[in-house]
């Protein structure tokens, strides 16, 4: 599209913005970007829809058909209340669920939300602040709920914001309501379609009731509570980085009964700003940095940092030498899930139907931990709604006892459907305790898991390619890779390639098999012959295409660890040497 008819087409939608359907300031904020000579803003703005996608909305807030606002958040939520009053159209009253993070915005967002369901005839329960994602997917199953959002995005920068809709199991919407609520949300044309004024009458204030019912159940998971009692001085700092964790976690600590727990004063604050990072994404060690600054100064045992919602946690511990160092996405799976096994069968309390889940991008490591112990562990995609996916499956037959990401989500239960940072944080304490009752670290734990199981080393390489033409490269490259796909990797020869988007396994001698997968999607993953497993995805919710590649080695002993890692990187530079990247 020519820039000048680009432009054309933005000014004209824009234009649509001025009318009463829209309150004035935001009349006012779309003339000023169409008198601006520069017409950069306008063109961001409004030069395609904030789309509904499977995950819901997510995006930059301001004015505009591109941005998140009163009206792209409306349009959602009144698309999702025709779908709901389609689908349900048998109950005598439906009824949704509200919560919402610290960002700015997501409070108002969560009460238009509320008065457009309610305007609907929805009976709303709205929680009274912000609160975690994990208390919202509890809340909807505890109060008999149809579907519930959250406005959050996450751990994105202050100005984003999000919006993720759930559904009656308490777990992120699949198919085929994802689909058909999106239909939904693309039928509604303009803001005059959507229901403002709500019904007070059908708005429930929630909070405390709902608070104490979690927080018990979150305590009901508990594996060895003896070992807490002996450790309760356990020295633990906590950050929530400014956002819901603060509301439940140190709480949730304290009812487990750990006594020595220490917050960041300074990310004690609720902020949308996120005034004291650069991200409020416990994945980057500059978001823990203050912790970890506090843990030195108070020689703590561990350091544990949630991000803005509370369904992610981060940690940071002391090595052998006595260095505080962060604890990756797939170490923390992999030690929850560790943990988890072999006490639960030190207590007798694992059964012949218990299972595990874990995503295909995340550790091999956990797998050959399951089959040592004789543990079903089951594969899935990328997301946890594909682990409450597998949860709703097996339920009444089997038993679900854990499962994550190595994007740093774990599930230890299943009266929640999405990842849980409160439940995490606890019963990593839990297990910080049960290490230092044997004179151990969480760090010893990990060594002696890489000693007994094997060792692994993983690493995410992200490929940014912004815009248009970065989305035609990212495209050109997956179709580069299933037209010509690599014969060997790092040295070492493919002996399976997976492509999920055909569903199609193919061996080292070109045999071809299927794919167990319950629906198509755009992943290709390499497994060569000394262990290295590489896998490749466009992100859904960024301009960029991720590789993810594990190397394995030996460690023949807990010192060694310094060794086999050196080792892995030189795999991972020869890895990435052969994919180009």
């Amino acid at each position: 599209m020519e820039n000048q008819e680009l432009i054309k087409m933005v000014t004209e939608k824009a234009q649509k913005w001025l009318t009463p359907a829209y309150d004035a300031e935001t009349q006012a904020e779309v003339k000023r970007m169409l008198d601006n000579e520069d017409k950069t803003e306008l063109i961001e703005c409004f030069y395609k829809d904030l789309e509904f996608g499977t995950g819901g909305l997510r995006g930059i807030m301001g004015a505009g058909s591109n941005r998140m606002n009163i009206y792209t958040v409306g349009a959602a939520t009144q698309g999702l209340s025709n779908y709901l009053n389609k689908n349900f159209k048998e109950l005598k009253q439906i009824s949704v669920c509200i919560g919402h993070d610290c960002r700015n915005n997501s409070r108002l967002f969560a009460e238009i939300s509320a008065n457009i369901f309610s305007a609907n005839g929805i009976k709303v329960y709205l929680f009274e602040d912000m609160r975690p994602t994990p208390e919202m997917s509890f809340a909807i199953r505890h109060l008999g709920c149809q579907s519930g959002i959250i406005l959050t995005a996450s751990h994105n920068p202050k100005e984003y914001n999000g919006y993720k809709a759930y559904w009656d199991d308490g777990a992120q919407v699949l198919a085929p309501h994802d689909k058909g609520i999106i239909d939904e949300v693309n039928k509604v044309a303009s803001a005059a379609d959507i229901k403002f004024e709500g019904n007070k009458e059908l708005i429930q204030i929630i909070g405390e009731d709902v608070d104490s019912a979690y927080l018990d159940k979150v305590h009901s998971i508990s594996i060895d509570p003896e070992v807490i009692k002996r450790q309760k001085d356990l020295s633990i700092v906590y950050t929530p980085i400014h956002g819901t964790g603060m509301m439940l976690v140190p709480r949730a600590l304290k009812q487990w009964g750990f006594e020595n727990v220490h917050c960041v004063p300074e990310q004690m604050v609720k902020s949308g700003d996120f005034p004291t990072v650069i991200s409020p994404n416990p994945e980057n060690a500059e978001a823990l940095s203050m912790a970890i600054a506090l843990a030195k100064s108070i020689n703590a045992d561990i350091v544990m940092a949630t991000d803005p919602d509370a369904d992610r946690v981060g940690m940071a511990c002391k090595d052998d030498k006595g260095e505080w160092v962060l604890i990756n996405g797939n170490q923390t799976c992999l030690i929850f899930l560790y943990y988890i096994i072999k006490n639960r069968k030190a207590m007798g309390k694992m059964k012949d139907t218990d299972f595990i889940v874990k995503t295909i991008v995340t550790t091999e490591l956990i797998k050959v931990v399951a089959d040592k112990n004789n543990i079903e562990m089951r594969d899935c995609y990328t997301g946890f709604k594909w682990i409450a996916r597998e949860i709703r499956l097996s339920e009444g037959k089997q038993q679900y006892i854990g499962g994550g990401e190595e994007s740093y989500g774990f599930l230890a239960e299943d009266f929640v459907r999405d990842k849980d940072a409160v439940s995490a944080c606890t019963l990593l304490a839990e297990i910080c305790a049960w290490a230092k009752d044997q004179g151990k670290t969480l760090y010893d734990v990990l060594m002696e898991i890489y000693v007994e199981y094997g060792f692994s080393k993983e690493t995410t390489i992200n490929v940014v390619k912004p815009g248009k033409s970065g989305a035609d490269e990212i495209k050109a490259m997956m179709e580069n890779f299933r037209a010509n796909p690599p014969k060997e990797i790092g040295g070492s020869k493919v002996v399976l390639a997976k492509d999920f988007k055909t569903l199609k396994a193919t061996d080292g001698d070109g045999k071809v098999t299927d794919v167990d997968m319950p629906e198509a999607s755009n992943v290709l993953q390499y497994f060569t012959e000394d262990g290295t497993k590489i896998s490749v995805r466009p992100s859904g919710t960024e301009p960029k295409i991720k590789f993810y590649i594990e190397v394995k080695g030996e460690m023949g002993c807990p010192k060694c660890y310094t060794s086999a890692s050196t080792e892995a990187d030189e795999k991972v530079e020869a890895v990435k040497k052969s994919l180009g990247i």
